[in-house]
């Protein structure tokens, strides 16, 4: 018996309109300012407060437009016939690439145009409320209020709830108010627009922070005497962790230093250099052209020799020191501010003193870190507390900052009385000052601990924060900033970048509602939910957030205190797969992680909105790819199968990148999607089941159009099997049971291997579209790439497809000598290539000649003369000129399966240009006849 079944057809699903995101998006577009989004900092959101793997703007605006807005094709009754169609729904691509460049979301022409096609979408009555039910640093809720939909956002971790109801909650209350501070800026009335009086008085009220912070703690942070007896404002103090040498004869203390260096700019490059003096090390400040001695650590993990005997210590050593408390620091030298550059300053007594504070204590910070290595490495060290992160100095400053939050909120709602306000709206008023004022306060903390570094980079010398990566690291060399310095990790620094992302924010829009709530149990009655949960084992939210949670609770637990009810953030509930909270059990992890989505799901699936698809977000970590399906991994299946399992089918996928495009570091890596977007509709409670033959079927049938219509939406080829993944999971989720020939039901694994496998399929049958000579070329393509191979299995292979070697000599596709033969790379063809005098022009020359001036170097090459070489190709008129985008899909394809990553950079180019090249060539014919050109023999 093989098991197979009768298909039972799936039963229709209630009429409904498609959106956009179910059928096509501009990528590119979206892709592109998402990318560049990165490289925004001031006023920038994510600037209000650190979050961990936040969704870039552009593409949240993009995706939630296209799920809330019609696809033509689902209105007959506006658009007729397939051209009109595809007109208004480039229309609507226009909308989008407008919408999302960052300076578009403070261009109100622009945002009312897309506010009234939403608007115009969902026709009478108000618009539907916006939910994300992972919150976390806010972006999903943010556009969704920017849009003027009425934004929910919960989150079980009281660090997003926060940082969310600064970011949609509280800006709206106070739109368009004067300040209340009495040193506010003085503006016409009218002229506080949005939430711009409220950040002035952030702004004001974080100066009178600082000013009474230095008046009691200043003396910690003296100035520094330079050679000609001036000071200067120190920057930061650096330091290195030290250990006894582990040789008793020695014994000295050992500096744990993981570099020498201070500066490396090429003009004045600067080191440390330790001198020994018998027993005894101090240490130097260098420059010249030879560079540092090498430092002290050797290899990975804490390996260290001594300066004083050479003896080297070892990792367990290192460790058994730091848990027994032996390890100490010792400063190294003083970075202070001098005129137009940094200078370097050897330690001296007077700044070690000052860093000795005594008699700090902070009953919060007492609390253990997990002990968890792949997050976090202090407490192997000794390091077991949030207070053992900080020095003592660190901790007067941060614990001073916190402090003065709430007396600034008691004399912010003493002006505002003076100022007309009610005793309550005061209250209120000082409420939402001390929360932004609490935000810049825990930002500091980022700067400010034993785990920031000093940059030595060229561009910036300055404290590197934290959070550099989604760990606690442990640190041996580190930078202890000047809170009232001129650099980074300064209070000033992070109260301005506060108050210049509240005044950008969109306050004038709708009111925005955040709750603290367990995704798991909350309700979701009538919410258009567009999500980006949590991925699998990638980030210990909640482990990490609690180096910020600590400071925030000191700061805000009285204005806040239902969400700041444990001493910790919650732990057990969070929807991530960690094994050291299931007993180092992955089995266990993942079935917490695969449970809890099921029920999470399972409830947006009974409450959510039904004229609306579902929207996630999902990390794709290629990295963790499956030899044999080709595009699974251990959280990707698991969130499909989760969703499946809710009783949801997908209906489109789309990969999301903050990388450039065009440009990824290696094919097979997950260099260039950094999250896949998938749209969900729910499955249909009569939906029928197949067998593995009725599933393959059904792909066969439906795919090959649907990874056309990507292809011919200038998708790039990088993105395209995760796209694929779209039209091809929808096939198998829209069925209630897909069995294998023993009856088992199919995992999701093994159907996006299918549904890969597939994809291949569809790319080498569009191979027998093309021309004889190209045909040939990708066949020796895919043997030897740009290598040589002999005569005879060229002329073979020749003879299979009736073309010549000599003939494609001849046509300028291969070389050859010595008996071999070798396909022309695009960088060694011709430069004076003229298409409109070749005498034997195929796809496979074409394809060629447009990637080498696209991605070649010089006036002559880039976007601009690629399509001018293909108005000349177009001229022609012998074959498709879509066949050369085509083809490089195609060639893509073989590239990313045999790990050709050079050149499959430069066909992802050449396809994801596409549209570009065209546009460019339309512009060539306008401008007239080219100038022939003189073609030299090859």
């Amino acid at each position: 018996m093989s098991g197979a079944t009768e298909d039972t057809a799936p039963a229709p699903a209630p009429e409904r309109r498609t959106k956009l995101i179910e059928v096509s998006l501009p990528l590119e577009a979206i892709n592109r300012e998402s990318a560049r989004e990165k490289s925004i900092r001031h006023g920038h959101p994510s600037t209000l407060h650190l979050w961990w793997a936040r969704r870039p703007l552009a593409a949240a605006r993009a995706m939630l437009f296209a799920q809330l807005v019609d696809d033509p094709s689902s209105r007959p009754d506006l658009y007729k016939g397939e051209e009109e169609q595809k007109a208004a729904r480039q229309e609507l691509f226009d909308l989008i690439e407008e919408m999302v460049p960052w300076e578009a979301t403070r261009d109100e022409r622009i945002m009312r145009k897309v506010r009234e096609k939403i608007a115009e979408s969902h026709g009478d009555g108000p618009l539907p409320p916006v939910l994300d039910p992972f919150a976390g640093g806010g972006t999903i809720p943010l556009e969704a209020h920017r849009l003027g939909l009425e934004a929910h956002a919960s989150d079980l971790n009281p660090v997003p709830v926060v940082i969310n109801k600064a970011l949609i909650e509280i800006p709206p209350k106070w739109a368009g108010r004067k300040p209340v501070s009495p040193t506010a800026e003085l503006r016409h009335e009218g002229s506080w627009r949005g939430a711009s009086g409220l950040a002035e008085d952030v702004r004001q009220y974080g100066k009178w922070m600082r000013e009474q912070a230095y008046a009691r703690i200043g003396s910690h942070y003296p100035k520094a005497k330079l050679e000609d007896g001036s000071e200067a404002a120190v920057i930061a103090w650096l330091w290195a962790r030290t250990v006894a040498c582990p040789d008793p004869a020695c014994g000295v203390e050992m500096p744990l230093v993981s570099t020498w260096w201070l500066s490396k700019k090429k003009n004045r490059p600067r080191w440390i250099k330790p001198v020994v003096e018998g027993q005894d090390v101090r240490f130097e400040i260098h420059d010249g052209p030879e560079g540092p001695s090498d430092p002290p650590k050797q290899g990975r993990g804490a390996k260290f020799s001594c300066l004083v005997c050479g003896n080297l210590t070892t990792d367990a050593y290192v460790k058994a020191e730091g848990v027994a408390g032996r390890m100490g620091a010792r400063l190294l030298a003083t970075v202070v501010e001098g005129k137009r550059q940094r200078i370097y300053l050897e330690a001296t007594e007077q700044h070690e003193r000052a860093a000795a504070v005594s008699g700090v204590t902070a009953s919060d910070l007492q609390e253990r870190m997990p002990v968890n290595p792949r997050w976090f490495s202090p407490p192997f060290y000794g390091l077991e507390t949030y207070a053992s992160l900080f020095t003592k100095r660190q901790m007067l400053a941060l614990t001073t900052f916190s402090d003065l939050v709430g007396e600034a909120r008691k004399t912010v709602e003493r002006d505002a009385v003076d100022a007309g306000m009610g005793e309550a709206e005061a209250a209120d008023y000082g409420n939402a000052v001390a929360l932004y004022l609490g935000l810049a306060s825990s930002r500091a903390a980022d700067y400010c601990s034993t785990i920031a570094t000093w940059s030595s980079n060229p561009q910036n010398e300055l404290v590197r924060n934290t959070f550099a990566r989604q760990a606690l690291p442990m640190t041996w060399d580190f930078a202890e900033s000047n809170v009232f310095g001129p650099s980074s990790g300064t209070l000033d620094i992070m109260v301005t970048a506060v108050g210049k992302a509240l005044d950008l924010l969109p306050a004038e829009q709708t009111m925005g509602y955040v709750a603290q709530a367990d995704a798991t149990t909350r309700p979701y009655a009538n919410y258009v939910i567009n999500t980006d949960p949590p991925y699998y084992d990638n980030i210990g939210y909640a482990d990490l957030s609690d180096f910020f949670y600590v400071w925030l609770r000191r700061s805000l637990r009285d204005i806040y205190p239902e969400v700041m009810t444990t001493i910790l953030t919650p732990k057990e509930p969070e929807l991530i797969a960690s094994p050291y909270r299931h007993g180092g059990s992955w089995e266990k992890a993942e079935e917490h992680f695969e449970s809890g989505f099921v029920e999470t799901f399972t409830h947006m699936r009974a409450g959510h909105h039904p004229d609306f698809p579902l929207v996630v977000y999902y990390a794709f970590k290629q990295a963790e790819t499956d030899d044999e399906n080709g595009i699974a991994s251990t959280g990707w299946e698991t969130m499909l199968n989760g969703l499946i399992q809710a009783g949801w089918s997908v209906t489109g996928t789309w990969p999301v990148r903050t990388e450039r495009s065009g440009r990824s570091i290696g094919i097979g890596t997950n260099a260039l999607a950094s999250s896949v977007v998938l749209a969900c509709r729910p499955r249909h409670v009569t939906a029928g089941s197949t067998d593995r033959r009725g599933f393959l079927r059904a792909l066969r049938s439906e795919l090959p159009d649907k990874l056309r219509k990507l292809q011919e939406g200038n998708l790039a080829p990088v993105d395209l099997p995760q796209s694929a993944i779209g039209p091809g999971i929808a096939v198998f989720s829209r069925y209630a049971k897909v069995t294998e020939p023993d009856g088992s039901p199919m995992r999701v694994r093994t159907a996006l291997g299918l549904i890969n496998d597939v994809l291949a399929d569809v790319l080498n049958e569009q191979e027998g579209e093309f021309d004889q000579d190209t045909r040939w070329a990708i066949r020796w393509f895919d043997q030897f790439q740009w290598s040589k191979g002999t005569f005879g299995d060229a002329e073979t292979l020749a003879k299979a497809y009736n073309v010549s070697v000599k003939g494609l000599q001849d046509a300028h596709i291969t070389a050859s000598g010595d008996s071999k033969v070798w396909l022309v790379a695009p960088a060694d063809l011709p430069e004076s290539y003229d298409p409109e005098t070749d005498s034997r022009i195929s796809v496979w020359e074409a394809a060629m000649h447009l990637s080498r001036v696209l991605d070649g170097k010089g006036a002559q090459s880039g976007v601009g003369p690629a399509g001018e070489l293909l108005a000349g190709i177009r001229a022609r008129g012998e074959f498709d000129e879509d066949a050369i985008r085509d083809l490089a899909h195609l060639l893509y394809s073989i590239c990313d399966r045999r790990r050709w990553s050079e050149s499959g950079q430069r066909f992802n180019n050449l396809a994801s240009s596409w549209s570009d090249l065209q546009a460019e060539a339309r512009n060539a014919e306008k401008r007239g006849p080219r100038k022939p050109q003189h073609q030299p023999l090859f």
